[in-house]
């Protein structure tokens, strides 16, 4: 009875053994070993080539999509803001500096609104509901009372807010500025903002090139008057927010053909293909868990151990999570696509996010594939030595760098464009650390303060130092000597190879 309970146990043993040993084999090894095809490899290249070409073929029409936009807002800022020079200054499209201009341009803004089909020679018109076009709205928001005198350093201000509205019909617009006389006699020490919003339509003709039916877009334009500042500068903003949805009458003939179905029977394919990876992934997942338990169990049974942390690590692979997560988001990304190929959404921007965040991890996880030569792996080892180094390394170092972030911000934001924010002050520093424009940061701070320009210098030297000459430094050391730890260690295997070998 011991004999045949030694013999099951060694050849359970072995059947683990080998269980163990095909569970750390490559594809290929695998396929030698039981000639078993390797489906998950297969199917990781497949899904490459068929999301690369759909990220590739959403990206041409996204460009389209994106300069109509870009170009209808140029459009409306040449055709309503009165001497706008073509450049935008600063954040703002035109800063007025008398009341004789904002009436001007107030006025220029209707006057333009009202003869728009004569101007524009884009295919832009009004917006209409129900047959009947929709009006212009004007808001003016000011303070409910208030009395300022400059001169006695005297004022009376109620801070609560007020905001007047009128409706503005583009085909009377000189008997409505009549009647309307009060509206716009506008009291400068009171008035906050004026809003001028409007809708418009227009149709994206240049998809037709792309063998796509051309999208309808109505455009919510809202042009600010912006004199919250009250220092003697009114600055003109003019937003745009376009929405595109299907035509409902269109025709169309010649080489254009509406392959819109094409497109949608591909996505159905990549959103198959990556789930047929999500599901072949999940089921490696099971297995290792499943060998990983019987390991355990053999250890505990057989050794009286528990296999500790590390050699557990080994059975859990994060690579399959990774494209785990990656179909998951292609999945969302084609569904997206989707609806908005069928003009049911205009969500451009989250679906550029899911495809493109899928396309990267799929690509980074062909990295595991190469991982398996030995000629190939030296970057999978050195980052996964390097790591846990690298993040406490760079955890300390993040102290300093936002303690030097918050100083800047509140000394030289002032003073310097490129400190006005917390987040322009990072990316500023983020390029001195790698050695952009350094000299326009030093010679753009204004030298009108003596104690501020003689501090800034000794910021700026002594983080150009700090960083480049030290933290950085050593940042790169510690990947080297992962590298060198990495070179060691085949060094030492392949000796040990070739001694057992050699007996």
């Amino acid at each position: 009875h011991c004999s045949v309970q030694g013999v099951f146990s060694i050849i359970k043993e072995e059947i683990l053994r080998d269980d163990l040993k095909y569970y750390f084999m490559s594809p290929c090894e695998k396929y030698r070993a039981r000639r078993q095809l390797p489906w998950k490899l297969g199917v990781q290249i497949l899904k490459i080539i068929m999301i690369t070409s759909q990220l590739i073929l959403f990206g041409l029409n996204n460009q389209l999509v994106v300069s109509y936009k870009e170009e209808n807002a140029m459009t409306f800022k040449n055709l309503f803001l009165k001497d706008y020079s073509g450049v935008d200054e600063e954040d703002y499209s035109v800063a007025l500096y008398s009341q004789q201009a904002v009436y001007d341009s107030l006025f220029y803004v209707l006057d333009q609104y009202r003869q728009l089909g004569r101007l524009s020679v884009g295919p832009i018109s009004y917006a209409e509901e129900d047959g009947k076009l929709l009006p212009l709205v004007i808001c003016k928001e000011y303070y409910k009372r208030g009395n300022v005198e400059p001169s006695d350093e005297a004022y009376d201000i109620d801070a609560q807010l007020e905001k007047v509205c009128m409706a503005h019909d583009p085909t009377n617009v000189s008997q409505w500025k009549a009647e309307n006389v009060s509206f716009f006699n506008l009291e400068f020490y009171r008035l906050v903002d004026i809003k001028i919003t409007f809708q418009l339509k227009g149709i994206n003709l240049q998809t037709v090139r792309s063998h796509e039916l051309p999208d309808c877009y109505v455009f919510f334009v809202t042009i600010t008057f912006d004199n919250q500042c009250h220092s003697g500068k009114i600055k003109i903003f003019l937003d745009i927010d376009a929405l595109s949805s299907a035509c409902k009458n269109w025709k169309i003939s010649g080489t254009a053909q509406k392959n819109t179905h094409y497109l949608l029977v591909f996505d159905g394919f990549v959103i198959l293909v990556c789930l047929t990876s999500a599901v072949l992934c999940t089921r490696s997942i099971v297995l290792a868990v499943k060998l990983l338990q019987r390991f355990s169990r053999f250890f505990r049974e057989n050794y009286n151990h528990k296999v500790c942390k590390t050699d557990e690590k080994e059975f859990l692979n994060g690579w399959y999570v990774l494209v785990i997560v990656s179909d998951a988001m292609a999945i969302v990304g084609s569904i997206l696509k989707m609806e908005i190929q069928a003009k049911s959404l205009t969500s451009y921007d989250v679906c550029s996010i899911f495809l493109g965040t899928s396309t990267l991890m799929v690509w980074v996880g062909v990295i595991r594939y190469l991982g398996y030569f030995q000629k190939y792996n030296v970057l999978i080892l050195t980052m996964k030595t390097a790591f846990p180094k690298v993040i406490r390394f760079c955890c300390c170092a993040g102290m300093i760098y936002l303690g030097y972030t918050f100083c800047g911000w509140i000394v030289l934001g002032p003073y310097h464009e490129k400190f006005e924010g917390l987040s322009r002050v990072a990316e500023s520093l983020f390029s001195l650390v790698n050695g952009d424009d350094m000299y326009t940061t030093f010679a753009q701070l204004k030298d009108k303060n003596s104690l501020v320009w003689l501090f800034s210098r000794i910021y700026l030297y002594s983080f150009i130092s700090l960083f480049i000459y030290m933290v950085l430094s050593l940042f790169i050391a510690l990947i080297t000597d992962a590298y060198d730890t990495i070179k060691v260690l085949k060094s030492y295997i392949c000796w040990l190879v070739f001694s057992w070998h050699k007996t």
